[in-house]
């Protein structure tokens, strides 16, 4: 890595992002040396093991130097680019090669860098200030500019083609940090996608109508985690014709590193109930017609929440953690609620904080929030800690259950499987009846079997008969 030692050169380095990750891996970079940037102007977007964030520098100048490649991983305090400020922003920038020339090499061939990022880090919303774009390389002629400008008013009059146009040859497509990841896992070249957000900006409808459509997804169900395609840019050491190998970095890493930490440490044990949920669904398709849920998510995850959170309240021995530097039991008195999501980034745990406060509407609303987040990749570092007990919908997929592993530092996780049209005896009749199956994994060290026993029992019970939710709150 060089070293810049002139004053008037500003070193960003890499912060952290994360309240207490010691890494970040670079995934883009949105600038190169010789570009003029701003204050609160986005310079590269960073994955930690916990989410995707983008970086704002925090003054203005040239970019001098860029110290990493896209792909590399770099400790939390390292400079990462180097920024001409004041009488340095009028000097010559230093090439890139010289700079990253200590540094493992790029793993993947060089993307078109979106422009119109807004200074945000991701998950934590977006100013209401206007867009700073940075000038365009190769941007169409203003004769050009006006034709399609033309072109758009007509149509919007009811007139001319009824479908945006491609991006011209040469120009570079516009998407999100997240779309742009959609697609390289999908295989989408996003040169050839036609856009429909403003300032022909790439979304993620756009890359999913560019190849054949999903089947529909189950009411509720965060999205399903779609296996990587061999992408184009990977290194041909990693990519042979009978099979494909791919890097564990980021929140795959991660995930494994906690899920093989849970598993070896906390004791686990797991319990099934099979359950008929056919009221829980009638009052399901009643509060969908409610006024007080008018724009609200409402799907069996709802009461199931709701159902798991009953249970606690009834049993708060169960919301613990167990503290082994201290030998101690800790008795949470507020309830994390973590909702397991699949996204193209890989699984991620967020949580609604002080769930177990929250009104029947309220957690419709926090529900919905969480998942349209992550689905977005917006999920913040900080809401995927702090969680206490998580709840999977396995069933999204067709599967009737699983044993879950914990979320590291928790003390349970309730599996939900496929809610199905099974025979049941019903007042000693045998009807079909909307049946599905829990799964309960907790921590042995500090819940014992009787403790599980009973949390499971009472979210059964709740959701075979509703009315309890009153009757028990």
């Amino acid at each position: 890595m060089t070293t810049m030692t002139d004053s008037s050169v500003r070193e960003f380095k890499m912060p952290d992002v994360g309240e207490g990750l010691t890494e970040a891996e670079i995934l883009k970079w949105y600038v190169e040396p010789g570009d003029t940037v701003t204050d609160g102007q986005v310079v590269c977007e960073v994955e930690t093991a916990k989410a995707a964030v983008e970086l704002p520098i925090p003054y203005d100048g040239v970019v001098r130097a860029l110290h990493f490649p896209e792909g590399s991983t770099v400790d939390v305090g390292t400079s990462i680019i180097a920024v001409g400020v004041g009488d340095g922003a009028a000097a010559a920038a230093e090439p890139v090669q010289e700079a990253v020339a200590d540094t493992p090499a790029t793993t993947g061939a060089e993307e078109p860098k979106p422009e119109g990022r807004q200074p945000v880090l991701v998950g934590y919303g977006v100013s209401t200030s206007s867009t700073r774009r940075r000038p365009r390389k190769g941007a169409k002629d203003p004769a050009a500019a006006q034709d399609a400008s033309a072109a758009i008013q007509a149509e919007m009059n009811g007139h001319g083609p009824s479908a945006p146009a491609a991006p011209a040859a040469g120009d570079r497509p516009l998407a999100k940090p997240p779309v742009r990841k959609l697609a390289k896992d999908l295989g989408v070249d996003l040169a050839t996608v036609v856009p429909s957000g403003p300032d022909g900006v790439i979304t993620r409808e756009d890359v999913h109508a560019a190849v054949a459509p999903a089947p529909g997804e189950a009411p509720g169900a965060a999205p399903a985690a779609v296996a990587p395609a061999p992408s184009p840019a990977a290194p041909a050491s990693y990519d042979t014709a009978r099979e494909t190998r791919v890097p564990v970095k980021g929140v795959r890493r991660a995930t494994a590193a906690a899920m093989v930490g849970s598993a070896f440490t906390a004791p686990h044990v797991t319990e099934f109930v099979t359950v008929d949920v056919t009221r829980t669904m009638k009052l399901v398709e009643e509060l969908k017609q409610d006024k007080e849920y008018t724009g609200l998510r409402v799907n069996p995850l709802l009461l199931i929440s709701k159902a798991l959170l009953v249970a606690i309240r009834r049993n708060p021995e169960v919301n613990a953690s167990w503290d082994e530097a201290a030998q101690e039991i800790v008795v949470k008195h507020y309830v994390n609620l973590g909702i397991a999501a699949a996204t193209p980034r890989g699984l991620i745990v967020p949580n609604i904080k002080d769930a177990q406060a929250q009104t029947l509407p309220q957690l419709a609303g926090s529900l919905g929030e969480l998942v349209s987040t992550a689905r977005e990749g917006r999920t913040s570092p900080a809401a995927m800690q702090g969680g206490t007990v998580t709840i999977t919908n396995v069933g999204v997929f067709g599967v009737d259950t699983g044993t879950p592993i914990l979320n590291p530092g928790e003390s349970a996780i309730l599996a939900v499987g496929a809610i199905k049209l099974q025979p049941w005896v019903h007042k000693g009749k045998v009807k079909p009846r909307q049946v599905t199956t829990l799964a309960l994994s907790f921590d042995h060290r500090l819940v014992d079997g009787e403790l599980g026993s009973k949390v499971l029992a009472d979210v059964a019970a709740v959701l075979e008969q509703p009315k309890r939710l009153i009757s028990w709150a």
